[in-house]
């Protein structure tokens, strides 16, 4: 996998490298010839997602917190900040562990690249925008965020670690760049985790019944992992501050979205309709327009061959 816009980092600390995204991230640059360390505290992130990569050159685990420390030896030409739970069933479960991750973990990920001359890379998310007033969303949309609502503590984390980042860049010149993911899916991911495509694909493969919260009109646009790595590596390589929208444009209800993985999973599942949460945003569709001009970045998987590919994923994991 290649980025849109390549550089040859020597050496590449990505916090949160066991997760879901963070994994992929490292995988992807230790093919592109870095060497990586892979900070991770495993609260949410899972060693086997890292353990196919413990035998290849150049990879480093370090199991750390990066809230309380950040114990790496070698001096790292890119620090990509990753480490946060994401998904609505671990934040809710760790509150104060994901703000002091969004907030001290930033800091400390910020002062490792300042001190290395390094740039640094925010992993930041869609959920800065809260329940959008505005659909699609771009990057000068200030978002409608509830600050005391049961996600704030993931929304505001986020939006927390964008404002120290710009500040950090302002007040010591650190080269920084703040990415905003949209919903991301694909291989890695846990079925229990809460998001709606692993609940989806793990429903669906047992014969249950696919729970859709609402009327599941409720929509959001999917970016299939291997897309989203290759537009956070561009943003990286690029020099832009950011932020920066990576996500799919293609927007998918709820509703619309169950179906089409009953489909392609050859399931007899039925949809059931459950209460929506608290603060659930309606809409949910990033403009890439600033990706693609200064990027030339794009996604390429569209929704079927993506959700194809993780239901195979899935399937093979339950055979083990």
């Amino acid at each position: 996998m290649t980025s849109a816009i390549s550089r040859n980092w020597e050496h590449a600390v990505v916090t949160g490298g066991a997760g879901f995204v963070g994994s992929h991230l490292c995988a992807a640059l230790l093919d592109a010839g870095a060497a990586v360390t892979c900070v991770d505290d495993f609260s949410t992130g899972r060693p086997e997602n890292v353990s196919p990569l413990l035998e290849r050159p150049g990879f480093t685990l370090v199991q750390a917190n990066v809230a309380e420390e950040l114990p790496v030896s070698r001096s790292p030409d890119l620090v990509l900040h990753f480490a946060s739970p994401a998904s609505p069933a671990d934040y809710l479960r760790l509150p104060l562990h994901t703000m002091e991750t969004g907030s001290l973990g930033t800091r400390n990920a910020l002062e490792l690249a300042r001190r290395a001359g390094a740039r640094f890379v925010l992993a930041s998310t869609s959920e800065v925008y809260g329940d959008p007033q505005q659909n699609p969303q771009d990057e000068r949309y200030w978002g409608n965020v509830n600050p005391v609502g049961p996600r704030s503590v993931y929304d505001e984390a986020k939006r927390f670690g964008e404002a120290l980042t710009t500040a950090h860049a302002e007040a010591h010149g650190t080269d920084t760049c703040i990415v905003r993911l949209f919903n991301t899916y694909g291989p890695r991911m846990r079925g229990h985790d809460g998001r709606a495509v692993p609940t989806f694909v793990r429903q669906a493969l047992a014969g249950e019944p696919l729970t859709v919260t609402g009327d599941g009109r409720q929509t959001r646009s999917l970016c299939y992992v291997h897309d989203t790595v290759s537009g956070v590596l561009a943003a990286a390589a690029h020099g832009m501050r950011g932020p920066v929208n990576i996500g799919n444009p293609g927007e998918l209800t709820m509703l619309g979205l169950a179906r089409l993985v009953i489909a392609l999973a050859g399931s007899r599942s039925e949809v059931r309709h459950i209460e929506r949460p608290v603060d659930d945003p309606a809409v949910r569709c990033p403009d890439i327009t600033l990706a693609r001009d200064k990027l030339g970045w794009e996604p390429h998987v569209a929704a079927e061959e993506g959700l194809r590919r993780t239901i195979d994923w899935f399937r093979s994991e339950a055979g083990r």
